[in-house]
């Protein structure tokens, strides 16, 4: 059994010594244990520090592409280095890496396919009531569309086997973390969730350049991510509360005219008018994304079959190149 841990990086030659200094090279249950960055077009030094610490594999993109692309690229190119499990972690060192052992047990008893660390978030003090308050709240929303019991959908400390990794398919720009448990739920897969530890901040995120940008971020994800998975639920619902309304305002008319006074109140019937024609609008689109959603069923399954296809061929990861461990190697020798 092969277990590989992917470390998706932008310009981490700073934080990286610290984080793969944490991380362990032997596991329970596991013959080999080897580490993989993805340099998401790093611009420092990012990949010479990388294989001065004995790195063991390099996904190099030519360009940032984001995070969720980086996790997508790691996946393939552990999958095809022939990994059993896969480990992503993040380069920051926000968690403790002794606890990947935790993190991969329910895997090795054979319980799970896909584990998340749950970070307790309610417990890490440097996090804003703010926050942890959207952090509750998002997860909340992804359990609901997702049919699990993840309680910290967020954390990006999770592990996976090569069944589930070769099932899930990225297609956010901007965060993996909530669409693949949304995935991972509709697929059957079996998920999990263990508590585990982080490690004192040590710099500010690069992702969110505020607490405001994080909140509009996070909102707008969640929200396109559930319309994504859930269109008729979403759009349905919208146009019951569009079409409530416009049957309140049309009620009002009735009543007004039934009195004698609805010349007076015949802006309700046109704004009745104006918000059933609402109302019939995203009753549409809901049945639009609801054939859409059942496309996109089908080519994550063609997706799927020709990442199998690939595997079976040997196809070689793109942008890999292999990484140096100097201290390894001259054990060997």
């Amino acid at each position: 059994m092969k277990l590989i841990i992917q470390i998706p990086c932008f310009n981490e030659a700073e934080q990286l010594p610290r984080t793969l200094a944490d991380l362990p090279r032997e596991v329970a249950g596991f013959d080999a244990v080897e580490w993989l960055i993805v340099d998401d077009g790093s611009t420092d030094a990012t990949i010479e520090v990388a294989q001065a610490h004995g790195i063991d594999h390099v996904v190099r993109l030519t360009n940032n592409k984001g995070l969720a692309a980086g996790f997508q690229a790691g996946l393939d190119a552990c999958l095809k280095l022939g990994a059993d499990v896969i480990v992503n972690t993040d380069a920051d060192n926000q968690y403790h890496g002794g606890d990947v052992a935790t993190l991969v047990r329910p895997i090795v008893d054979g319980h799970a396919d896909m584990v998340v660390g749950d970070r307790e978030v309610t417990n890490i003090e440097h996090f804003s009531w703010l926050k942890k308050s959207l952090q509750r709240l998002g997860s909340w929303v992804v359990r609901q569309a997702s049919s699990t019991s993840v309680p910290d959908t967020t954390s990006g400390f999770r592990a996976y086997t090569r069944e589930a990794a070769i099932q899930l398919l990225v297609v956010s720009k901007f965060t993996y973390t909530l669409e693949t448990i949304i995935q991972a739920g509709k697929l059957l897969v079996a998920i999990d969730h263990v508590p585990i530890r982080t490690n004192p901040k040590t710099r500010e995120s690069r992702l969110f350049p505020s607490m405001w940008a994080y909140v509009r971020r996070n909102a707008i994800s969640i929200f396109r991510i559930y319309a994504q998975y859930e269109p008729l639920r979403v759009f349905w619902s919208l146009a019951a509360v569009m079409g409530l309304a416009a049957l309140a305002l049309w009620i009002r008319f009735v009543v007004s005219y039934a009195e004698g006074s609805g010349r007076g109140h015949v802006q309700s019937l046109i704004l009745g008018a104006v918000l059933f024609i609402a109302a019939v609008v995203l009753w549409a689109l809901g049945v639009i994304g609801d054939l859409l959603a059942a496309q996109r069923v089908m080519t994550q399954k063609t997706f799927e079959r020709v990442r199998r296809i690939e595997l079976q061929l040997g196809v070689a990861p793109s942008h890999y190149e292999p990484g140096q461990a100097p201290e390894r190697e001259a054990i060997e020798i």
